[in-house]
């Protein structure tokens, strides 16, 4: 009789024997436990009277009693790979089922077989988080290491428009919310709006007080880059009572933080190495960019905003077809960099970066403009649009205005520097190190309750 392998290559095939009454003599009996350290136990007990344990179970005297905790028909498809060296199935779950089983006895090959098979399945969403959050052993947990980095990556690249999927993501559990906030190229409108989902997650996911903190400190707020959220953000939370805060942590931290963006020179004590976990993130993709601001009361309320824009954040602004050359009546996401709320006399101001289109030219340019969110009565706002150059070392004043608000417009100016749009990318006297130095100084000359 000729020997036939098995198509892995891993040995004869005997598959012809398989579930065969002719060739088996012997019984294999498996009872299916809940505990894997009895099973564990217990097969080791087994492996050390038998010589070979179940790989060699043809050669036992006795019948052996194995105690398994994976699936039967996980155990099932491992049996009969080690008789023909094939699996029947495509489904990712069970195929970790058979590998935890093949780990577990020691079938190699076995394992070798599953993680090719996962590693050929198309990833979606659920196979991802399948595979992130399925316990494994050491010796498993390298098998499919390449499958956790492809689903880390999966989630991070799929679920990176926050704004889209942010209703879609209270549903995702903790190991999906890691991997998808652990990445850098999260489109958020801003840091603070990831501060706030973690506690809207978390407060909804994990009921009791006690687990809940716990979550918080140890897995969720380490993902959030302080150092990237608002100070007013950063303020309100030094100063909340919400029980579910570890405050001394959080406290300290932000403190540091606020420090360090006081003075960011100044690092002594150790400071350098302490604030390693709040700022050794880079951005993220904000759509709503920190500003710095210098605000005076008197002789008249007053704000000085500082923008840094990257060269790379402003050539995302450029989408064919926008026109933007007459004041805009609402501010849309696309195409677009909002700033945080400023507040001055008692009014939040918005800035926005644009890529606009002249309808007469048809020539493409950077564009600045300003609104206040939901004006009282009448607000008269003297408003000036500066830029640093290489050249001065200093910002030079481009455009000046003043425009007395009665709704909710958006004003400024469609081509802050008089260039098109490929000059401007392309002028290193503007991007110095490759950022754009803005500052918009807004004063607020008169203003008007509504009439009642």
């Amino acid at each position: 009789m000729n020997i036939a392998f098995s198509p892995g290559g891993w040995g004869p095939s005997f598959e012809f024997a398989f579930d065969a009454q002719n060739f088996s003599d012997r019984v294999l009996r498996i009872e299916v436990v809940a505990s894997d350290g009895v099973a564990r136990k217990r097969r080791r007990k087994e492996k050390g009277d038998a010589g070979q344990g179940i790989e060699s179970s043809s050669a036992m005297v006795d019948t052996p009693l194995l105690h398994v905790s994976q699936e039967e028909n996980a155990v099932m498809e491992l049996l009969s790979f080690m008789y023909n060296g094939k699996l029947t199935t495509a489904e990712p779950a069970l195929l970790l089922d058979i590998l935890m089983a093949a780990d577990k006895f020691e079938v190699l090959s076995c394992m070798r077989l599953c993680s090719q098979l996962l590693a050929k399945l198309p990833m979606t969403t659920e196979s991802a988080l399948l595979y992130l959050d399925y316990p494994c052993s050491i010796s498993v947990a390298a098998e499919v290491h390449h499958l956790i980095v492809r689903a880390k990556e999966f989630l991070a690249k799929k679920y990176k428009d926050f704004i889209k999927f942010e209703h879609e993501l209270m549903n995702f559990p903790l190991v999906g919310i890691e991997a998808i906030f652990s990445s850098t190229d999260l489109h958020v409108p801003i840091e603070d709006r990831i501060f706030t989902f973690m506690f809207k997650w978390a407060r909804a996911r994990y009921p009791e007080l006690l687990e809940r903190c716990k979550i918080l400190s140890s897995r969720l707020l380490p993902l959030v880059r302080f150092i990237h959220m608002s100070s007013l953000s950063l303020h309100k939370v030094l100063t909340c009572t919400d029980a579910d805060i570890d405050h001394d942590q959080v406290n300290k931290l932000i403190t540091r933080v606020l420090l360090h963006k006081a003075y960011p020179a100044q690092q002594h004590d150790g400071f350098a190495a302490d604030l390693t976990a709040c700022w050794q993130f880079a951005e993220r993709t904000y759509i709503c960019k920190p500003l710095k601001v210098v605000a005076f009361d008197e002789p008249c309320p007053q704000v000085i905003a500082y923008w840094d824009l990257k060269r790379e954040e402003c050539s995302r602004l450029f989408q064919q077809g926008q026109i933007h050359s007459e004041p805009l009546r609402r501010p849309f996401l696309s195409g677009k960099i909002f700033s945080p709320q400023l507040n001055l006399a008692g009014l939040d101001f918005v800035l926005v970066a644009t890529c606009n289109m002249g309808q007469l030219s048809g020539l493409y340019s950077f564009g600045l403009f300003f609104f206040i969110e939901r004006p009282k009565g009448s607000v008269t706002v003297d408003y000036e649009f500066s830029a640093r150059t290489r050249a001065s070392g200093k910002f030079v004043a481009r455009f000046q205005y003043k425009h007395t608000f009665t709704d909710r417009l958006m004003v400024g100016c469609n081509d802050v520097f008089g260039i098109p749009w490929p000059s401007f990318m392309a002028d290193e006297n503007l991007f110095i190190d490759g950022v754009l130095h803005l500052r918009a100084d807004f004063r607020v000359l008169e203003q008007q309750e509504p009439q009642t």
